[in-house]
């Protein structure tokens, strides 16, 4: 009986081991997201007239503006087009989820701005973190990388530099995946999220999911059709998970997007289109409904 009873212990031992449930680092095993702290409602439509805070927005890749817009390139402006509200390749696990919801708290309660604002963009850039070489490397543009894919050749002073020390504001946790051996790291799950709340938080984005935060998520990928469209995308993902729960791999609402759309994006691409040389004002009007 002894013998039997080590031999099933041996054997329960092993299948621990080969399943993970021994001798694998599973820091975030049992995790819930964080909890929803603002249920957004449907944005009512703008104005028809174009907003004066619109024109503003439009005009400030033009001219000086205290927010940090990026300023991606026409060729990445067209990519990436291509890739917005494309269905992930491989749903994403809550196993793997799990190890970033410790960083979107730390980050919501250390800038103030909404996880959920965090969380769409996350899954905007890299599906979160689940894209090819999201942790090398730079992106198709050769000018971004990491899970946020924050510029690093832009400059003289990058992105990345504004907000590389972000991760000192707040406890960085004891352990999760990704984890670079020096900080700050693009690469770095912690510091790149944490920068990316930073930048958010700068550009107005605070707990509330409204035209401050489609403002932020504008200045965020750049002032452009492009940019209305990712700022749409984003600001819907986030309004509905407020409404029926955090969901990893549910699509796009393409009715809430239109809401967003009408609220904040179409008066800034309208005004967009009234900036643009003739020649450009087709393209410009129809890249926002461009989809992959």
């Amino acid at each position: 009986m002894l013998a039997c009873t080590v031999a099933a212990v041996g054997v329960g031992m092993l299948v621990a081991v080969l399943t993970g449930v021994i001798g694998h680092s599973a820091p975030s095993a049992h995790r819930s997201p964080p909890r929803v702290v603002v249920v957004a409602v449907v944005p009512a439509p703008a104005p028809t007239a174009t907003s004066a805070a619109a024109r503003s927005r439009a005009a400030a890749s033009a001219s000086a503006h205290a927010a940090i817009v990026a300023q991606p390139s026409a060729t990445q402006q067209s990519l990436d087009l291509t890739h917005f509200e494309q269905p992930l390749e491989v749903p994403v696990s809550t196993r793997w989820m799990e190890g970033f919801y410790p960083i979107y708290s730390v980050a919501q309660s250390t800038f103030g701005v909404n996880w959920l604002l965090l969380a769409s963009i996350h899954r905007q850039e890299s599906a979160f973190s689940t894209a090819a070489g999201i942790y090398s490397g730079l992106n198709f543009a050769h000018c971004c990388g990491g899970p946020m894919q924050f510029n690093v050749t832009n400059g003289p002073v990058s992105t990345w530099d504004l907000v590389a020390d972000s991760y000192i504001y707040g406890r960085r946790p004891s352990s999760y995946d990704h984890r670079t051996a020096r900080h700050p790291s693009i690469y770095d799950d912690f510091d790149a999220i944490m920068a990316a709340a930073h930048l958010l938080s700068a550009d107005g984005a605070e707990m509330a999911l409204d035209g401050a935060a489609w403002d932020a998520a504008y200045d965020y990928y750049g002032h452009d059709a492009t940019g209305v469209t990712y700022a749409d995308q984003v600001l819907a993902r986030a309004i509905s998970w407020s409404q029926h729960g955090f969901c990893i791999n549910c699509g796009l609402d393409a009715t809430m997007v239109e809401a967003v759309h009408a609220a904040y994006g179409a008066p800034v691409l309208a005004a967009l289109i009234a900036a643009s040389p003739p020649s450009a004002t087709a393209a410009t009007a129809a890249a926002p409904k461009r989809r992959r």
